[in-house]
């Protein structure tokens, strides 16, 4: 099999489980957060030491939020037939290049990095931090190549002359032409909670997981473990949210919208 079509083979593959990979690679990295020495943040004074926290936290989650906003700006501005949860195959209706994809042609692929990096970020452990950015982009890039080699088949020169003015990865701000679509409050509630909930349970399981790594160095025991800590509150809010929104869109039309739907 010659490389082009192996590496179609293999995006088209990864594609079918593109919501499953991204968790499954961040849990095989979390062993390797115990090799983290965080005991030097708490030789540093009370005060250096929770202005310090407060600084990494507020930019972990600032990182995050960002990919989070980017994935709600594209899914909310995207047209039927361009965007959607499908895992079987690759499908587009229509080529979209304006909104987003005219300043970037996998906006959503950046989105889901950018809430992964903040959340590597959070960590604090700088070799995990590159070694799952290097697999999420081999892993993104392999996707990138599938759907572009089927955008290419389906729509040919109007998909090959967009592609040369548009970066694949990165934004290019100036190029930016407003979508035609209305944004969409409603599509976003109605696909992005379980995201939103996905990404505050690995902060919450990755705050905790920290919190008794630096127990089990310090004491060899957990019985100094704060067990109730403000990122489980945020977690119970969220799992709210996620019960009331599911409860919405399974059992009422409110976030219906026509043109749109999944």
């Amino acid at each position: 099999m010659a490389l082009i079509q192996s590496f179609e083979k293999t995006g088209n593959f990864l594609f079918k489980f593109r919501g499953q990979i991204p968790a499954i690679i961040f849990v095989l990295s979390m062993p390797f957060l115990y090799f983290t020495d965080y005991q030097w943040m708490y030789r540093c004074p009370p005060s250096d030491y929770h202005a310090f926290h407060l600084t990494l936290i507020s930019m972990a989650i600032l990182i995050s939020s960002l990919g989070f906003i980017i994935r709600c700006y594209t899914i909310g501005t995207t047209p039927r037939g361009t965007s959607g949860r499908n895992t079987n195959k690759q499908v587009a209706n229509l080529l979209n290049t304006t909104g987003i994809y005219s300043m970037v042609r996998h906006p959503l692929y950046l989105g889901n990095y950018l809430m992964w990096a903040g959340l590597l970020f959070f960590t604090m452990n700088i070799p995990v931090i590159l070694i799952v950015s290097l697999i999420f982009w081999i892993y993104y890039e392999r996707i990138m190549f599938a759907e572009e080699a089927y955008l290419t088949r389906q729509f040919g020169d109007e998909f090959v002359d967009w592609s040369m003015g548009v970066p694949a990865f990165i934004p290019a701000l100036r190029k930016f032409k407003r979508s035609n679509v209305p944004f969409s409050f409603k599509t976003v509630l109605r696909r992005e909670y379980t995201g939103l909930f996905s990404m505050v349970f690995a902060y919450t399981l990755t705050d905790y997981w920290i919190k008794m790594t630096i127990n089990w160095r310090t004491y060899g025991n957990l019985q100094h473990m704060d067990w109730v800590r403000p990122s489980l509150y945020v977690l119970g809010s969220t799992l709210i949210i996620l019960l009331v929104l599911r409860t919405l869109k399974h059992h009422t039309s409110l976030l219906n919208r026509s043109e749109n739907r999944d």
